[in-house]
């Protein structure tokens, strides 16, 4: 959403190749939608004041209306079914749903109020009368409101924001005035109430700033559906119909992507995403959003990632490409870096230039056109660009398909007599080779399974499996030979209580191989830390073999070591250059 810019300036941008058309009107800002031959502009205006809403027809302003809040977003819907079927503009304005029919003042829808704490209704009824004085009162309403789960209401927050001179006459003013918590609106979309025609009557799908969504119904404007969700909704994209089926899209300020269904309270499904959403939107079956770290990611309904693509700049804005002529879907990112790129799917087939950042982008038709692309600027531009008819987005060089490598063919053997031979053999004999092969499979399933359980009972894997005295053991050996150092490294795997008494015990042919100490005592082991132990093996034999020296760690007292290392030791390379 842009904030106060420039002044805007009226530059005839230069058109793209597919983009032949293009026009730019001023002091026009962030939310428009197209009524066929009128394009309706929700202008931020300037430091918070100056809120309009226009209607321009072609390149001209039609009207423009006064708004007295910043608009949050604007929709057309149809609200009835009755002749001639003019669709209405909703304007998401606060706490506040505009509706204008014929663009003039039609309805203006106000959110439900929020729960007013009942704490902070006692402690306001003792303001009135007169039975807490200004300082008891702020102390009270400090605690309530950081020991309560509902927040307080904006007149106790006005209250705790005064200092102590100015409470008296705030009390006077407003200690007699009922307590109000309202909400604002944060995002707005439309639902087809129970067909998919284009001129089908359509319902109000807001988001709110108290984490919350409601389907407002389009000729009563009554809740009809009410959801909760996690955290505060920043983007909304809706598909399917109300009285069927149909799924809600949120991307929140939390950083993840909420999937509602029909009838259901809560979130579905939930997408984590590495930084927060720029844009949301459905694109087939799947979900794309535009992140902040310059990425853009899709997932399936449920949750699961496609694809990821690595954009050249932050992304400001998305919207959805949608060619019904051809049948052809993209997606349009705006980029900081003043260039506007169309993806299909992960593939870049098109980059639009522009001459200033875009805020805000939208496509669809407009009067006679039915590929209209309609952009706002940073500085206040509104940008139209019209797409060639015989525009086609199959190739360029900015296409990035499938690699060369697999449109090449592979040189393959021909098929020999062997071959063949084989094939026919395993289409006859196909039952008999499997069950053999399943056999001999759970031949070496039950070998290792043997192998391993001896393993375990006998204590000669490098981990002790005792629940008493946790050990790990690895071996290090160092050295060319004759002489080579082994060290061993011991850890008590135990979380808190140490292990004494231990004994360290090496087994080995004594016509290979001479150890220093082959048998001593292991210090006390406090948790966590690693103890290496060392000694020096001297191989006595001539010739270029090698053996295997077994080590224990035995307890005093019990039969059967703790935890055993087989260490398979290299062949002596001084003997084998002496030789």
């Amino acid at each position: 959403m842009p904030t106060t810019t420039r002044s805007p300036t009226c530059t005839h941008f230069p058109p793209a190749s597919r983009w032949p058309t293009c026009m730019e009107m001023e002091n026009t800002r962030n939310f428009w939608l197209s009524l066929s031959p009128q394009l309706v502009v929700g202008d931020l205006g300037s430091a918070g004041h100056d809120m309009k809403l226009k209607v321009y027809q072609g390149t001209g302003l039609l009207s423009e209306n006064a708004l007295p809040d910043l608009p949050a977003s604007v929709v057309a819907f149809l609200m009835e079914q009755h002749e001639p079927r003019t669709p209405a503009v909703a304007v998401a304005s606060g706490p506040f749903i505009y509706v204008y029919k014929n663009l003039r003042p039609y309805f203006k829808f106000t959110l439900p109020p929020l729960e007013i704490n009942p704490l902070e209704e006692g402690v306001w009824e003792q303001a009135k009368e007169d039975q807490a004085d200004p300082l008891v009162l702020k102390e009270m309403l400090e605690e309530i409101r950081e020991k309560s789960v509902v927040p307080l209401s904006v007149k106790s927050l006005m209250f705790l924001a005064l200092d102590p001179p100015e409470m008296d006459s705030f009390l006077d003013q407003h200690k007699l005035l009922p307590l109000k918590r309202q909400t604002v609106i944060t995002c707005m979309a439309t639902l087809k109430k129970n067909m998919v025609d284009e001129d089908a009557i359509s319902c109000l799908v807001i988001g709110m700033e108290s984490a919350e969504i409601l389907v407002l119904d389009p000729e009563a404007f009554t809740v009809l559906a009410k959801m909760v969700l996690p955290s505060v909704p920043a983007f909304l994209d809706v598909t399917g119909q109300f009285d069927v089926e149909y799924r809600l899209t949120v991307a929140c300020r939390n950083g993840c992507i909420y999937v509602l269904r029909r009838d259901s309270k809560r979130p579905k499904y939930c997408i984590e995403l590495s930084s927060h959403s720029v844009g949301l939107i459905w694109v087939q079956k799947n979900i794309v959003t535009a992140c902040s770290d310059e990425t853009l990611r899709a997932y399936t309904q449920k949750g699961k990632k496609l694809w990821t693509v690595q954009l050249p700049a932050p992304p400001t804005a998305l919207s959805l490409m949608d060619q019904k002529s051809r049948g052809f879907q993209a997606v349009l990112v705006a980029l900081a870096n003043v260039e506007v790129h169309v993806y299909r799917d992960k593939n870049l087939v098109d980059i639009i230039q522009t001459q200033d950042v875009v805020t805000s982008i939208c496509f669809g038709r407009y009067g006679r056109e039915d590929n209209t692309l309609v952009m706002t600027t940073k500085g206040g531009g509104l940008i139209v660009k019209i797409l060639k008819r015989t525009a086609t987005f199959d190739g360029g060089n900015i296409f990035v398909g499938a690699p060369v490598a697999q449109s090449i063919k592979l040189s393959l053997p021909k098929k020999t007599q062997l071959y063949v031979d084989q094939t026919l053999r395993e289409r006859e004999s196909g039952v008999a080779m499997h069950q053999v092969f399943q056999r001999d499979l759970n031949r070496i399933r039950l070998t290792a399974a043997r192998a391993y359980a001896q393993v375990l009972e006998c204590n000669q894997a490098p981990v002790s499996e005792s629940l008493q005295e946790p050990l790990k053991m690895n071996a290090v050996v160092q050295g060319m030979g004759p002489t080579f150092k082994v060290i061993l490294h011991l850890q008590n795997a135990s979380a808190t209580r140490a292990i004494i008494g231990l004994l360290i015990n090496f087994e080995y042919d004594e016509n290979f191989y001479s150890v220093e100490r082959p048998f001593f005592k292991a210090p006390m082991l406090v948790p966590g830390l690693n103890y290496p132990l060392s000694t020096f093996v001297e191989c006595l034999s001539d010739k270029a073999i090698s053996d295997v020296i077994k080590v224990f760690v035995l307890r005093e007292g019990l039969r059967d070591p703790l935890l055993s290392v087989h260490i398979n030791m290299p062949v002596s390379e001084g003997l084998v250059m002496s030789g």
